[in-house]
């Protein structure tokens, strides 16, 4: 594959070998601590393939503690804060790191195991002492109740802690039947939410650095999940056959999307200015530009075009797809290119696209007087 530049293999990088790798503080922040016997070709490696900085104090090198480095390291990365755990009884503790241990063995994302963690966290906050394995289908029938009534979490709440809790049990204590009686809550089919071509052109006008126009033109152009664009990396970008590689995209799918001829230039000139090292788009520190960093950089070109709309940078997908179907592509090569599982994922979008249904008049606009 033709890349827009070589990269250095980051196993070779932190070889364990190379290293004494231990976690710590330094001026009041957290870092990784890379400790190893003077080596002048590796000290060069590190500077020009990392943020990593020299401690005169500590006679050592450090990297920030965040968790592109901690991959990279082969250290833990964290699912949930201290503080989450500390709210967590010592009877129940146990019982949690299973849960969190299970996740890893189940091989979920990052993002899933966060969010399973964080919503059995709720359930063992709330049982304090109470041994969470004791708990009955009725006592558990009563939480989700407490769930609905005292809490009032939406439906797609109340499925995000039932699936979790349903993990738990299940998978944990392979208890499989716990949940039969255990009704969810319909949920609401809602449109995806777009923007039109004119508010799309907007955005990308107002937004003057290259690099921020840049995710919004891909994240658009390419119909990205923003934790697609921040995962981009330069060897993924085929610039010959003007395709690149999405990698363990959502459910850990590889697929492949079309780099739009319009950005190619754009991208060259980003690459001479940016000098991104391994991913496209890289942080102040290094590493993948932070999912955050990116939803800024769409609200504030939004404002800054004065569109007043309730929607997110996933909007910018739904819009790919939604003008994709306006402009007449095929929805089963939607469907591949969205990285859909079921073609019903996909055909929600026919809903929002559809032109025939705008050209129908309102009966009221029959009955308005010919004058007008």
């Amino acid at each position: 594959m033709r890349r827009l530049m070589d990269t250095k293999n980051a196993k070779e990088i932190f070889d364990p070998k190379k290293y004494e790798i231990t976690l710590g503080t330094h001026h009041k922040s957290n870092v990784i601590w890379l400790q190893f016997a003077y080596d002048a070709k590796l000290i060069n490696t590190l500077r020009n393939n990392t943020t990593a900085k020299w401690s005169a104090s500590q006679k050592a090198w450090y990297l920030p503690d965040n968790q592109h480095y901690r991959r990279l390291c082969n250290l833990e990365i964290d699912f949930i804060g201290k503080e989450v755990m500390s709210k967590i009884s010592a009877i129940n503790m146990p019982e949690f790191l299973k849960f969190q241990n299970m996740l890893v063995l189940k091989g979920y994302s990052a993002n899933t195991s966060r969010t399973y963690s964080i919503e059995f966290a709720q359930l063992l906050y709330l049982l304090k002492d109470f041994p969470v394995h004791h708990l009955s289908a009725e006592k558990l029938q009563s939480y989700f109740l407490y769930c609905h009534k005292e809490l009032k979490l939406s439906e797609n709440q109340i499925h995000s802690r039932i699936n979790a809790i349903k993990f738990y049990y299940e998978k944990v204590l392979h208890q499989e039947k716990m949940f039969f009686d255990i009704p969810r809550p319909k949920k609401p089919l809602l449109l995806p939410k777009s923007l039109n071509t004119d508010d799309i052109k907007k955005l990308f006008e107002v937004t003057k650095n290259i690099k921020h126009r840049l995710i919004l033109q891909l994240c658009y152009g390419m119909g990205l999940r923003v934790s697609e664009i921040v995962n981009l990396k330069i060897s993924d970008i085929d610039s010959k056959s003007m395709q690149v590689m999405i990698q363990r995209a959502k459910g850990k799918k590889d697929r492949y999307v079309n780099l739009p001829k319009t950005v190619l230039e754009d991208l060259r000139s980003y690459y001479q200015n940016y000098r991104p090292k391994e991913y496209l788009f890289e942080g102040q520190y290094g590493g993948q530009f932070s999912i955050r960093s990116t939803q800024l950089v769409f609200k504030e070109a939004m404002k800054k075009a004065k569109i007043n709309k309730q929607i997110g940078i996933h909007g910018l997908r739904h819009s790919y797809a939604t003008h994709l179907l306006e402009y007449g592509t095929d929805i089963s090569h939607i469907q591949k290119l969205m990285g859909h599982n079921d073609i019903k994922t996909t055909l929600i979008y026919a809903h929002v696209s559809d032109k025939n249904t705008a050209k129908v008049k309102s009966p009221l606009d029959f009955m308005a007087p010919k004058n007008q």
